[in-house]
């Protein structure tokens, strides 16, 4: 039988040097090529290096993938994994406040696509199961691949895909190697906030040896890192929705805009040990360890222009929407805000691979993670004196709509306020407000406080091996099991001053923050969570009136059984070699969920009561991926399978919140739709999302570092979750004494709606992937060490509408129907010259609303332009500098900002958010 055999180089970059990674199933695969032609291994670093490894594997794997290769030891091409991955074809990166963070694979956002680290599932430090991956540190990859098609013997899978960070094998490197790796980063635009800095370092240390004759082998990542950032942000009251004026347009109807400096700071260690004794035992140990740190504060100004009450006139008016105006009579919130996250990380595996036989091999494989996230979240509100003072100032200004939101200037006749002024500014709320257990007027402040827990606990056993009968080659059958628990404890206290019902100056002003990107001067800057540490604030608990507390606190277990088989094939044509594999899963879900059902008593006090429920089932998911040489190098691969992605937890929960509106309009009112009831409710019994998808993909590889591919793709989305509103009667929670209007009489109705995720909906999603990589040297000699990398991604979908269930049509959350990609590169002479850019359209997202829960929002897209230039001493003839490489990096040049907006008119600014200029300088020594 015809057998495909790479190049030399291709050979070599599998076999060995960074491409060595702990996948059992690559490095059996190179076992087996290097068996067939025995090849120098040859250890090309750089750019070209990395574009030449990651080919190769994209080349010999028999599923549709796409792949990232380090350039050195512990260097990847870019700061954050979000980063380098927002580059390839059919991924997006998404940035959260200033860093790319967020990944959607073919136009399925984080939560819908698989991660894994070694082949292991890798936990997240967010709310779900979603990974923010520029929380994990670049330096312990060797390898990224990310999983289009998905095969039998990949058990971590996600409708998007799956992406496998890979770390080295230090048996497989061909040399010892020390590296060290040293940083300074500065943002382009000035702290606006006098306690933080705009300036940041990281340091990482690398290590790969060899010992006992190349039995025992050890790689060790020891990383640092402090990373600064600055915004300037605008954000629009109301979710998304603005205020409409007698006339019927659209105004802007408050505001709260600020200036954000955060310093993320990220300790982490990384250690793989491998040992094989004999030819037949292997046994590898990997451990990853993260301690993670954000501290940011937001200071700026809070105010209720057209919903606050205020004087106001409109100047023009464009096609139904206010765009300028002036007003006057609003008591200003100043906002001092503080926001602090730290999160542990702690994930060890064991891998044991023992050759039965020359043909088969067992293998088992044990992992255990764990995740601990404590968030606190500290508003303080200051201004010109307690809310009811009289005398009290209220600024007057003038305002013109822009496309980054509103930007003031004085007012025509009367004057402004001094923010500034520490004799005026007292540390008080302005704003009567408060809560019936506090008083209408003590809300000096609030704290959001959740905490995350998160345990994961797995055992594969497989046996894989040769078996030859007709196209089949070899078979790969196993079992696994994993028990996964989930806690959310959603804590939340109102901060009283100790003045109170007075007043009093603000302790320790640290200065003023600077809001001139408003028009305004500023505001007092103070430590509103040193505050909240020092005890200065009166506590009281959220949870005794807000039924959010209580209802989005709740525990989900899962236990889940895989069992699979996988049959590789390969078979000759008339001379058309094929390659691939046929697989079932089946996969046995056990889940349970705990938590409360929250309702207001006739007191006005929040009533909990314990809650649970779960679910039984199970999934068959076959997986086809066949790869046919159609020519030298070049591959015509289709797929087809079932794929799934469990359920978001936080839509698990069994919780239910019970609502009343005191708006005698809403209690008079018969509609249901217009009553004073609603709810929100969890769901226990959702099944997974689940599609069937079809994968075409055409690739020629005509030179070793130079490819162009095309793939189509179409995902029918079989069952799909929404949020729906159930017409729900809440007879059971109603209280004459409590749930009636100002004038005493009962509620027109009992019935009203709760929000619900439920399952059974439908949608799909196609696309056209198209990629190239052209080393200039093929076009001119005279270009040698030139190269372009480019891709572009053409994606339709949408969920369909509902009629039954009263939903409609629906955006898949992260799916930009456009998106592109482009690198040019020079490498030559020990020089190193890239400029990267990626794009991307409009998408559905989330954001952080009221108590910190995520909501749904549209962002217009972004176009972020890198660069970076460096210089490999190896070149130099300099044999003291010899392994010294320096790089200065540019990042996000162009300045591009982030813009929410209304779904339905793109006029109404949402949030605006600009993050300045990143610039990093860096040093890599290589022993």
């Amino acid at each position: 039988m015809l057998k495909f055999k790479p190049s030399k180089v291709t050979l070599a970059m599998v076999s060995g040097g960074l491409m060595a990674t702990s996948l059992p199933v690559l490095a059996q695969n190179a076992d087996e090529q290097a068996a067939e032609q025995e090849v120098e291994i040859i250890e090309v670093r750089g750019i070209r290096g990395s574009l030449q490894r990651a080919q190769a594997i994209k080349m010999s794997e028999k599923s549709i993938v796409e792949v990232l290769s380090a350039e050195d030891i512990g260097k990847l091409p870019d700061t954050s994994i979000a980063e380098s991955l927002s580059r390839l074809p059919g991924v997006t990166g998404e940035r959260r406040n200033g860093r790319t963070s967020g990944l959607s694979v073919r136009g399925f956002n984080e939560n819908f696509v698989a991660t894994s680290l070694n082949g292991r599932e890798l936990l997240g430090m967010g709310d779900n199961r979603g990974v923010e991956f520029d929380l994990y540190p670049t330096e312990i990859v060797s390898n990224i691949v990310v999983y289009k098609s998905p095969e039998a013997g990949l058990l971590n899978q996600g409708i998007g895909g799956t992406i496998d960070l890979q770390t080295v094998s230090p048996l497989n490197t061909t040399e010892r190697t020390l590296a060290f790796n040293a940083s300074y980063e500065e943002n382009g635009d000035e702290a606006a906030n006098p306690d933080f800095d705009n300036n940041g370092h990281r340091l990482s240390f690398n290590y790969v040896d060899k010992f006992m004759d190349d039995t025992l082998g050890l790689a060790l990542v020891i990383a640092s890192q402090e990373t600064p950032r600055q915004e300037e942000q605008f954000r629009a009251w109301g979710d998304g929705n603005y205020a409409t004026d007698p006339d019927g347009n659209f105004i802007i109807g408050g505001h709260d805009s600020f200036v954000r400096s955060a310093m993320l700071e990220r300790d982490s260690i990384a250690a793989v040990v491998e040992y094989a004794p004999t030819d037949d035992l292997k046994i590898q140990f990997d451990a990853l360890y993260i301690d993670f740190e954000e501290n940011d504060v937001k200071r700026g100004l809070e105010e209720g222009l057209i919903w606050g009450g205020v004087n106001y006139t409109s100047t023009n008016v464009e096609d139904g929407f206010v765009t300028s105006g002036f007003y006057d009579g609003f008591h200003s919130v100043v906002r001092n805000d503080g926001l602090s996250q730290e999160a542990e990380l702690t994930t060890f595996g064991l891998n044991i691979e023992y050759a039965i036989n020359d043909d088969w091999t067992l293998v088992a494989d044990f992992s255990t993670g764990e995740v601990d996230k404590d968030i606190i979240d500290v508003e303080s509100y200051s201004g010109v004196g307690r809310a009811g003072t009289d005398g009290r100032p209220t600024p007057a200004r003038s305002w013109q709509q822009t496309s980054s939101g509103i930007f003031f200037s004085p007012h025509p006749t009367l004057s402004d306020v001094d923010y500034t002024d520490e004799n005026l500014i007292r540390l008080a709320g302005p704003q009567a407000w408060g809560a019936p257990v506090i008083g209408a007027d003590a809300q000096d402040g609030f704290i959001n406080r959740p905490t995350f827990e998160e345990e994961l606990d797995a055992i594969r056993l497989e046996v894989n091996g040769v078996l030859e009968y007709g196209i089949v080659s070899g078979l790969t059958a196993g079992v696994a099991y994993a028990d996964r628990k989930k806690e959310k404890i959603n804590e939340g206290d109102y901060l009283t001053a100790p003045t109170y019902p007075g007043d009093g100056p603000i302790p320790d002003v640290l200065g003023v923050a600077d809001l001139s990107f408003l028009g305004l001067g500023g505001v007092l800057a103070y430590d509103s969570v040193g505050l909240y540490r020092s005890g200065y604030y009166t506590e009281t608990p959220a949870s005794l009136v807000q039924t959010d507390r209580l209802g989005d606190t709740y525990t989900v277990n899962e236990e889940q059984t895989t069992v699979y088989v996988k049959v590789d094939l390969d078979a000759d044509f008339g001379g058309v070699y094929m390659t691939g594999n046929f697989g079932l899963q089946y996969v046995d879900v056990d889940q349970e969920s705990f938590g409360f059902s929250t309702v207001e008593n006739a007191q006005g006090f929040v009533e909990a009561t314990p809650v649970s429920g779960g679910d039984s089932y199970g999934d068959l998911l076959p997986t086809l991926n066949l790869s046919f040489e159609v020519a030298e190098n070049q591959f015509v691969r289709t797929a087809m399978a079932k794929v799934l992605t469990r359920p978001r937890i936080d839509d698990m929960r069994p919780n239910a919140r019970a609502t009343f509106a005191y708006n005698d309009n809403q209690i008079n009112s018969a509609d249901p739709s217009n009553g004073p009831w609603s709810g929100n409710s969890g769901n226990p019994l959702l099944k997974p999302y689940e599609a069937n998808q079809f994968d075409l993909s055409y690739e020629n590889y005509y030179a070793d570092d130079g490819y162009f591919a095309a793939t189509f793709f179409y995902k029918e989305l079989t069952n799909w979750h929404r949020s729906t509103s159930i017409l729900t009667d809440f007879t059971p929670v109603y209280i004459p004494s409590l749930h009636q209007d100002s004038n005493g009489n009962a509620p027109a109705t009992l019935n009203g709606f709760v929000d619900a995720n439920i399952d059974g909906f439908e949608g799909f999603v196609r696309g056209y992937e198209f990629q190239a990589s052209l080393p200039l040297r093929l076009v001119a000699d005279a270009l040698d060490g030139f190269g372009i990398v480019a891709s572009a991604t053409y994606l339709d979908g949408e969920l369909d509408e509902n009629e039954e269930a009263g939903v409609p049509a629906g955006r898949v959350p992260g799916l930009s129907e456009e998106s592109y990609s482009f690198t040019a590169y020079y490498e030559n002479n020990g020089w190193e010259v890239r400029i990267s850019g990626t794009k991307r359209d409009e998408f559905v997202t989330e954001t952080r609303g009221t108590s910190l829960a995520l909501t749904e929002v549209a962002r217009q897209g972004a176009e972020l332009w890198d660069a970076q230039i460096g210089y490999d001493f190896d070149a130099s003839g300099i044999e003291s500098l010899k392994g010294l490489r320096i790089t200065l990096q540019g990042q996000n040049l162009t300045d591009e900002d982030d813009v929410e907006v209304n779904l339905d008119d793109p006029r109404l600014v949402v949030r605006h958010q600009s993050f300045g200029r990143n610039f990093i300088l860096g040093l890599n020594y290589r022993f």
